[in-house]
């Protein structure tokens, strides 16, 4: 009986050997900037807040909005769209301010056009060999990654903020 139980164990082991393990999978926000769909790394953001009162500042990158007031903070707001050469933001009922935090930089707001889903992809999901059309998408994107039907361009996110500090 001992040796019954014994091969049964073997069997078992042989068994779970064979099985898929489950793929950690990441949560990345999905918005919308244009007509392109990003993802922004879950663990990055702090919250989610509609379009409000943003106080121009003078003589700052092209690409910094301003500055709005987050529960007493003052926290810097940049456009994806002008970062990457995408022109202007259009403002509508659907734009969103995420606010990023980062361990050097603090608080950063970034606008986006709309917010769309969360979603979990794993590493399999995602394509890393990424050729960008233009050479400003290629410094921003780390992957585009398959969603259903859809492709979602991964953003790098210390890469879009590499300059908030130096600002």
């Amino acid at each position: 009986m001992a040796e019954e139980k014994k091969e049964l164990e073997k069997k078992d082991v042989k068994r779970r050997d064979l099985e898929p393990v489950d793929e950690e999978k990441k949560q990345y926000i999905v918005v919308k900037i244009g007509d392109e769909q990003y993802g922004l790394d879950i663990s990055y953001v702090d919250n989610i807040g509609r379009m409000q009162k943003i106080t121009r500042v003078p003589k700052v990158q092209y690409h910094y909005i301003g500055i709005i007031n987050l529960r007493g903070e003052v926290v810097p707001v940049m456009s994806i769209r002008r970062k990457m050469g995408l022109g202007d933001d259009v403002i509508t009922n659907k734009s969103r301010i995420i606010i990023l935090k980062m361990e050097e930089q603090g608080l950063v707001g970034v606008l986006v056009d709309e917010v769309r889903e969360v979603i979990d992809l794993g590493e399999s999901e995602i394509d890393r060999n990424v050729k960008a059309s233009r050479k400003s998408d290629a410094l921003f994107i780390n992957g585009i990654g398959k969603n259903g039907n859809d492709l979602v361009s991964i953003f790098e996110v210390t890469a879009i903020l590499d300059d908030v500090s130096a600002s």
